[in-house]
């Protein structure tokens, strides 16, 4: 794990990749077309992630929320409002901009080394930039299982490989959508601190969504809680401790239970 000496909350200066997105997400509006008719999933959403952010994203089942992360990607336009990174307009999908999903996707008759260069492949640049993928494996831990096929791989190792082939891009956003969800709970718990420590360590910024909201406090400096649809943001939590973090911590208890009231989950608590 690193130790950081910094500020609360910032990125090791020892980061070995430039410093992280700057996201702006201003005024976004957002409709499905269906067969009955316009859904708008998204009103007037309003969100900025500084570079080198954690920013997590929190609401009911079904608001918007992976909408959202697929327009920041640039999956898809917003219906309405602007989306920027770094000052320019998100257009299209960029390899600065990287989703890991909950589903790990390896292509199962390719190694993990294969798996892990699969975009560099698909850019053209794999002769000339192999060296990355030996370096994103390491990042994850998984330099020694780059010649094993992903049957023989744990779910935490599966995904730690999804997080290697995303960083093998050197993106300056993580866009990170329930990428633990299907994990069991030990396994989940030690890769919420593994994620902690490679934001850390690369200097980007994260966007994460997730349906658990001890993880998002855990994980996240700000967790942003979303409205039923069409989503709208009903608070910002600012999470100012120090990492490593407690999870015992009475702030972080404080925090839960302040998230469970905006969802109105807060009744047994």
């Amino acid at each position: 794990m690193v130790n950081l000496t910094e500020q609360p909350g910032a990125p090791s200066r020892a980061a070995e990749s430039t410093a992280g997105a700057h996201i702006e997400v201003r005024n976004v509006s957002h409709w499905f077309e269906l067969a009955s008719g316009p859904l708008q999933v998204l009103d007037d959403v309003d969100l900025e992630i500084k570079p080198g952010e954690f920013v997590a994203l929190l609401g009911p089942s079904g608001c918007g929320k992976s909408t959202l992360l697929r327009l920041v990607a640039g999956l898809e336009p917003a219906t309405a409002g602007q989306l920027r990174h770094d000052g320019q307009p998100i257009t299209r999908p960029d390899p600065s901009r990287i989703v890991v999903f909950q589903d790990p996707t390896l292509f199962p008759w390719r190694t993990v080394w294969d798996n892990v260069a699969l975009g560099l492949q698909a850019r053209g640049l794999l002769k000339s930039q192999r060296p990355r993928v030996d370096e994103a494996l390491r990042r994850v831990g998984l330099a020694s299982f780059a010649k094993v096929f992903p049957h023989q791989l744990s779910g935490g190792m599966a995904q730690r490989v999804a997080l290697a082939r995303a960083l093998v891009n050197d993106p300056s956003l993580l866009i990170l959508d329930e990428p633990l969800g299907k994990l069991d709970s030990l396994t989940r718990l030690a890769m919420q601190t593994e994620l902690v420590d490679l934001w850390q360590r690369s200097g980007l910024s994260a966007l994460l969504v997730t349906h658990d909201v001890e993880e998002a406090l855990f994980l996240a400096q700000r967790v942003v809680v979303l409205s039923d649809r069409p989503a709208r943001i009903q608070a910002v939590l600012t999470n100012d401790l120090p990492y490593p973090r407690r999870r015992g911590d009475p702030r972080l208890a404080e925090l839960r239970h302040e998230a469970l009231s905006l969802l109105g989950l807060d009744a047994s608590w």
